[in-house]
């Protein structure tokens, strides 16, 4: 199949999937949530309410509407008493708009009645899959938007069913693509994972996953060495996410708990080509005590090891 067929393929199989969920979401109906608005005018008031003041040009912008059709609907919105337009604030030429009280009334049952409907949808899935549906969600913004999408806060959590798996599936993909290891760092990664969640003593051995918009963005874990030492372990942060201060976040988080258990002193093991994750570790106080080189995961490498005191 050559790439114009490919594309053509791949373009009906997202018009199969939007055609899906309107009907899901009964986003064709004339008259959103049996109410007198429209979908299009239901976005617009969302907007103004969430914005608070808003100037057109910002919404034909970001909604990509057509400024004629937006003006009739502002209009009609100004004629119900919906919306008030104030002089901007950094350009006395363009007008804010924001929803009056009457326009907030109007706009409340919409977005009550848009929130059951999602909630009951929700009840006909699992919790396993209503994260896989959220975290599928965020990967299409995050693909169709990486310029351009607004992203959510990321979360930390606790190692949940079907977490080792994954965590395991993504670091062996994403040290592939970046690095070239092989199959073999998969497997270490699994193993250890595999007697982690088999033999962990839990008072002393934890794992904080990140999660944001749903989806699993990165994790760490703290292991236990001796009694007095502790080993952080697999650290990873996925590519989109990074720079945003996630593994930084994650260290941090791995280490606070360390000094809470009674260990004294951290350690781990990286690459000295992780410069990423060694920066990192500098900020938050390990030192590099030792380096030897080895042949591992198919390459040539600088293995060392970090150390600090707690």
């Amino acid at each position: 199949m050559n790439d114009a067929s490919l594309a053509a393929k791949r373009a009906e199989k997202i018009r199969a999937f939007n055609r899906f969920y309107t009907g899901q979401m009964e986003l064709l109906d004339e008259r959103l949530h049996h109410s007198d608005f429209t979908l299009t005018e239901t976005r617009i008031l969302f907007e103004l309410a969430a914005r608070r003041t808003v100037v057109a040009n910002d919404l034909v912008r970001d909604l990509r509407i057509d400024a004629g059709y937006l003006s009739r609907i502002l209009g009609k919105f100004g004629s119900e008493g919906l919306i008030e337009r104030t002089p901007a604030s950094h350009d006395g030429r363009q007008m804010e708009l924001s929803l009056t009280a009457k326009g907030r009334a109007c706009f409340r049952p919409l977005d009550d009645a848009a929130r059951a409907q999602i909630i009951e949808r929700l009840k006909l899935l699992s919790d396993r899959e209503q994260r896989e549906l959220v975290g599928a969600m965020g990967r299409i913004e995050a693909l169709f938007g990486r310029n351009t999408a607004a992203r959510g806060v990321p979360i930390l959590r606790e190692l949940q069913p079907g977490d080792i798996g994954w965590i395991t599936h993504r670091q062996g993909v994403l040290y592939h693509e970046e690095y070239g290891w092989d199959v073999s760092y998969e497997a270490l990664v699994a193993n250890i994972l595999g007697d982690f969640g088999i033999g962990r003593e839990k008072a002393r051995e934890r794992a904080w996953i990140a999660e944001l918009d749903g989806r699993v963005v990165g994790s760490v874990f703290l292991m236990k060495a001796s009694e007095d030492l502790a080993k952080l372990r697999l650290l990873y942060v996925e590519p989109d996410t990074r720079g945003m201060g996630l593994g930084r976040q994650l260290v941090e988080a791995c280490v606070s708990s360390a000094r809470e258990c009674g260990y004294k002193r951290m350690t781990l093991w990286t690459q000295s080509i992780l410069t990423g994750a060694r920066r990192i570790y500098t900020q938050v106080g390990f030192t590099k005590t030792a380096e030897e080189a080895h042949h591992s995961f198919g390459h040539d490498l600088v293995g060392e090891t970090w150390e600090m005191n707690l």
